[in-house]
């Protein structure tokens, strides 16, 4: 039977356990007491998945992930949620994150990605998926870059990554960099050459748009229209845990743009869901929904 997805991600599944500590960075102690650790579903590809879901669109994620107590975690949290779930085993386990969340809602994360060599998502997961899906977001694991071969000889015309932290320069990130066409990064990593990046990702490969994010700054896009500056949404309540923002903001954008809103509209829809996620506890326990983003879209002046 043939089922059209508004959204199909590809990989980027895992397991956060998340510490509140009581400041970032951690002086070195040998022992901190701290609030109750919380194992949570995390991860990019989770992200943008639940994050989607919960804005109305229809999705598929698609991953490997580990036979093992993590995996049985976010299988059930993704069912509870309602979202669609393909998945093959992974032998060496499921990906998993260690958070450390300081007072601000700053975080440090400790990755361990599970990663073998040369590892391949079976195409029975996402080659039907993707044919008639509208848009594809591929995470940056790595078995996900062999994706982008199929991507391409099926003429699947929407295709978004995110890169993350990139610096520019690690070797990793280009196959994602230069074979999708909607790019977003994050500029921690990129100080004074953030500009020359961004253009590079956009004369490097089949990039029609890039977006680099700088948290309380708001974010940068540049497209055929050149480069400029979009502001921050205001929050909607006070910073309670950073996770998770940069997944709601690609979320929102995907919406946005899936929707038929203008880039620069999209961006703003990024900008407010990624502003709700910075104010819930966890990485995706509360995406925000359809209605309060576009009532908080409509309604701008109400935010402090």
């Amino acid at each position: 039977m043939k089922t059209d997805y508004d959204v199909v991600v590809i990989g980027g599944t895992g397991v956060d356990t998340t510490a509140y500590v009581p400041e970032l960075p951690l002086p070195y102690a040998d022992t901190y007491a701290v609030p109750p650790m919380i194992d949570r579903i995390g991860n990019t590809g989770s992200g943008v998945a639940l994050g989607c879901h919960a804005l109305g669109l229809k999705v598929r994620l698609v991953d490997l992930i580990g036979d093992d107590p993590q995996g049985r975690l976010i299988r059930e949290h993704l069912e509870t949620k309602g979202v669609e779930f393909a998945w093959a085993p992974a032998p060496q386990g499921t990906r998993r994150s260690v958070l450390l969340v300081g007072p601000d809602g700053r975080r440090l994360s400790l990755f361990d990605p599970r990663a073998v060599p040369d590892e391949r998502l079976p195409g029975e997961l996402y080659l039907a998926a993707v044919r008639d899906a509208r848009h594809v977001h591929v995470s940056l694991t790595d078995f996900s870059r062999h994706v982008y071969p199929d991507l391409e000889s099926l003429g699947v015309g929407s295709v978004s990554t995110d890169l993350h932290d990139w610096d520019g320069e690690n070797n990793y990130h280009r196959d994602f960099a230069y074979s999708s066409d909607l790019v977003f990064l994050s500029g921690t990593a990129l100080g004074s050459r953030r500009d020359a990046v961004m253009r590079d990702i956009l004369d490097g490969g089949r990039a029609t748009t890039v977006i680099c994010t700088a948290g309380a700054e708001g974010c940068h896009v540049l497209d055929a229209d050149g480069l400029r500056h979009v502001p921050a949404a205001p929050l909607p309540g006070p910073v309670v845990d950073g996770n998770g923002a940069g997944d709601a903001f690609v979320s929102g954008v995907l919406y946005g743009l899936l929707a038929g809103r203008p880039l620069d509209e999209a961006v703003r829809l990024g900008g407010l869901a990624g502003a709700h996620a910075c104010t819930a506890q966890g990485t995706h326990e509360d995406p925000i929904d359809e209605a309060t983003l576009l009532r908080r879209d409509r309604e701008p002046a109400r935010l402090p």
